[in-house]
């Protein structure tokens, strides 16, 4: 089993702040996950942690200690070497670090890609795309093509596509590193309240101590590769989190236990 050790005000099990409701049934579990690459590199130490339906777990940890892997694994793009994984990957929608828009479709057409590929009927697309563009904020911006879009919108664009397919669990492999700090800061909140709204489990990566505090309901310390879980922490604050909360006592206290975590980690 994988060892998670109790740091600060971590706790080993799962948090639901605010109105969230989890079930006792995950919707995305790792058994005793492992990776070896063929080139021999050993990604990932047996590691094992669930995720509930309404459940928005962050992993942290080293360069290198193979969160991204962790998440190719949960979504099929990377067979692992041990271990299982429970997750019905027909439900799964997943986040990119690079926004991966097809540059020859406009937004309409990035949107409905995977409900057309999935076979979805014209009018049903054309419903779900219209619904999840104003979700994300990109009403206006249908007929505009990704050369024509900032950071923030191919982001969110890349994150309409997901939703249209209506996915229990979603996967963000740091979507919003590359953004400066104010954008990055805008679509925290904007996720946080698409979080609220459908209830999707979320598995989160960032290099952000603070982003990973914001968003989560719990947030996971991997240690130097290989990779495993050395801290597991509750994040306590309530859903609705008001942008104000980046700045209080409790936050930069909690920030700071997963800070020194983090530092252990790299060692």
């Amino acid at each position: 089993m994988v060892d998670i050790a109790d740091v600060g005000s971590s706790s080993p099990g799962p948090a639901s702040p605010g109105s969230l409701s989890p079930s006792s049934m995950p919707a995305l579990g790792f058994n005793d996950i492992e990776m070896t690459f063929p080139d021999g590199t050993h990604a990932l130490d047996p590691t094992t942690f669930s995720i509930r339906p309404g459940e928005f777990v962050t992993v942290v940890g080293p360069s290198g200690c193979g969160k991204s892997t962790l998440l190719k694994i949960a979504s099929g793009l990377t067979k692992a070497t041990g271990g299982t994984v429970d997750v019905d990957r027909r439900s799964v929608g997943y986040v990119f670090q690079d926004a991966t828009l097809l540059q020859w479709r406009n937004v309409d057409r990035n949107v409905e890609l995977l409900a057309e590929l999935e076979g979805v009927d014209k009018a049903e697309r054309a419903r779900r795309v219209a619904e999840n563009i104003a979700l994300v904020g990109l009403d206006g911006f249908e007929k505009k093509y990704p050369k024509q879009l900032s950071g923030g919108m191919k982001m969110r664009c890349s994150l309409a596509r997901s939703l249209v397919m209506d996915p229990k669990v979603f996967l963000f492999d740091e979507p919003f590193g590359a953004l400066d700090e104010i954008t990055r800061e805008k679509l925290n909140d904007e996720l946080l309240s698409l979080f609220q709204r459908k209830g999707f489990a979320s598995l989160f990566i960032t290099h952000s101590i603070y982003e990973a505090v914001f968003l989560s309901t719990r947030v996971l310390v991997m240690s130097a590769r290989p990779g495993r879980i050395v801290a597991d922490f509750a994040v306590p604050f309530a859903y609705p989190r008001p942008p104000e909360l980046r700045f209080e006592a409790e936050f930069a206290e909690l920030s700071g236990q997963v800070s020194h975590a983090l530092r252990g980690a790299h060692q």
